[in-house]
């Protein structure tokens, strides 16, 4: 590989590092409105934001996401969770740190959810839980409980589906135009 080459390396895999503080501000965010939660109120909490549609709520969630799992007991199915969540937080820092997490789009969507899943996993090693506090309320339906780390995971997957849904046809119509 030639220096030019070499340098063009150098530069991408230090532009996916720099995404890394977005996780870090992800993670911060998360843990400070969870600790909030714990300090300031009773697990089952409940008091209405706005109206009957936005409901603050502190709920233990054992299990994963929309509840599944939530009747497991917390100390046999948080080991059970921590290993897969620990490596799938090691696999997006190794994107975002080699560069092959796509363009700004695809890693800021990949750092918002590597600072989700390690809010949740910090959760899971403090409690055995994850500390979910929001509850959102649409007519008969209630949408399970949530907290800023399950938030910032399908913001970060969003981000990632709109890169590859749309990110790739820019980018192929731009070199199309140059040739």
């Amino acid at each position: 590989m030639s220096r030019s080459g070499n340098t063009s390396q150098i530069i991408k895999r230090s532009s996916g590092i720099r995404w890394l503080w977005l996780s870090l501000g992800v993670l911060i965010a998360d843990r400070a409105s969870k600790f909030a939660i714990e300090r300031y109120t009773p697990v089952f909490f409940r008091r209405s934001i706005i109206s009957d549609i936005v409901v603050l709520v502190h709920n233990q969630n054992p299990g994963i996401a929309f509840g599944v799992f939530s009747d497991s007991n917390p100390r046999t199915i948080a080991p059970i969770l921590l290993v897969p969540t620990l490596a799938m937080i090691l696999l997006l820092i190794w994107l975002l740190a080699t560069g092959r997490a796509g363009g700004a789009l695809a890693q800021s969507g990949i750092a918002t959810i590597l600072g989700g899943a390690a809010g949740n996993a910090v959760d899971r090693l403090i409690h055995g839980s994850v500390t979910d506090f929001l509850e959102v309320r649409l007519w008969m339906y209630i949408w399970p409980s949530f907290n800023v780390a399950d938030s910032a995971i399908v913001i970060g997957a969003a981000l990632v589906l709109m890169e590859l849904l749309f990110g790739g046809r820019q980018l192929l119509n731009s070199s199309e135009k140059g040739n």
